[in-house]
């Protein structure tokens, strides 16, 4: 399957990583900065490759390459336009979290791959966490009884190093704050793991050490469910020194269960009322990464090719990246008018914020 990658920042690696780790042709890399795509062939020693073209423009890249599958991972405010592009013609894709900055762009994007039968898929890798397979599987077959409520905690530090690399990093426009960047993929799981069909959310958002940002650097929110579950967010990047968890609970009437590590890859707590000797096996579970992102974007990659070829949705669609953009704007919004917020949103872009920590 001929594939390429639009955009070579930060987490490309992980892309270009499932590529080959999934036998797909590379047959293109593209970044408007040239020597960013020199720098992630060479990281993964595919330079000398001949048959790997290098673009500056996506547009280009699509017509002349003719690839069946792209990911995009370039910065987050351009993830819709080059996603529509794609889906016109007829490609798949895989989009890097967050799949568009407005509710708006996101039903757009949904609505298009449904007429062009193109699969697309939102890259929250970590519900391939083995951890969180096995919360999943506990969940499909009634193991907590009546849901409680669930909680998810990303406690994690950037530095001004960190928004230096990158201009477009904090702004409204092209990025917005610690709830869309770095928390997205817990509050994708919540509420994933809670039913997904969400009432209202009632959020507050500060920019507390940022002040070189546009955007929110804490974020929380309490979530009422349809199913009358309740669930808790928080998500920071006020931590000192470093990144401390992302930490997903579960407390069910016959269960509790806490997802820990540094990006919900470990079991902390595993307790059910009807416990088996497989149990045991996820007590203290740990899975292994070697960094923030986990191990999930080759399962990913691997559900999305079989995805094409049985012409089926992928296990993570676009319905679950609009679930979970749809959950960060209705913090936000929340957080500007002061009110609860009753979903679904059908209005609503982290443009919307513009000047919100402005003095």
């Amino acid at each position: 399957m001929k594939y390429a990658l639009i955009g070579c920042g930060r987490i490309a690696t992980n892309h270009i990583k499932a590529a080959v780790n999934n036998k797909l042709e590379i047959v293109s890399v593209c970044d408007i900065l040239q020597e960013k795509t020199e720098e992630i062939l060479k990281k993964h020693e595919l330079e000398q490759d001949e048959n790997i073209h290098r673009y500056i423009n996506y547009k280009d890249m699509i017509e002349k390459e003719k690839p069946e599958l792209v990911s995009i991972a370039t910065e987050s405010g351009s993830h819709a336009e080059i996603a529509l592009y794609c889906i016109e013609h007829g490609v798949h894709v895989i989009i890097e979290k967050p799949m568009a900055m407005s509710i708006e762009d996101a039903d757009r994007i949904i609505a298009l791959a449904e007429e062009k039968n193109v699969k697309v898929s939102a890259c929250h890798q970590n519900r391939f966490n083995v951890a969180v397979q096995e919360l999943r599987k506990a969940l499909e077959t009634g193991r907590f009884g009546k849901i409680s409520h669930g909680s998810i905690h990303v406690r994690w530090n950037r530095n001004k190093g960190y928004y230096d690399q990158a201009p477009w990093r904090g702004t409204w426009a092209q990025d917005g704050g610690a709830l869309m960047n770095q928390c997205i993929h817990g509050i994708d799981l919540l509420r994933w793991m809670m039913g997904n069909e969400v009432d209202e959310v009632y959020g507050a958002t500060r920019q507390q050490f940022h002040d070189y940002l546009e955007a929110e650097d804490i974020g929380m929110a309490v979530v009422k469910f349809k199913n009358g579950a309740i669930g808790t967010i928080e998500g920071t990047t006020n931590v000192y020194p470093k990144n401390l968890e992302e930490t997903l609970y579960i407390f069910g009437e016959n269960g509790t269960v806490k997802i820990g590590g540094t990006s919900t890859n470990n079991i902390d707590v595993w307790n059910f009322a009807d416990e088996t000797e497989e149990d045991n096996k996820n007590k203290g579970l740990e899975e292994a990464t070697s960094n923030v992102y986990g191990n999930g974007h080759t399962s990913l990659f691997a559900d999305v090719i079989e995805a094409i070829k049985n012409d089926r949705k992928p296990y993570v669609d676009a319905v679950a990246g609009r679930n979970a953009l749809e959950m960060i704007l209705a913090i936000y919004k929340s957080q500007k008018t002061g009110q609860p917020v009753k979903l679904p949103l059908e209005t609503f872009a982290s443009i919307d914020m513009e000047g919100e920590f402005s003095e």
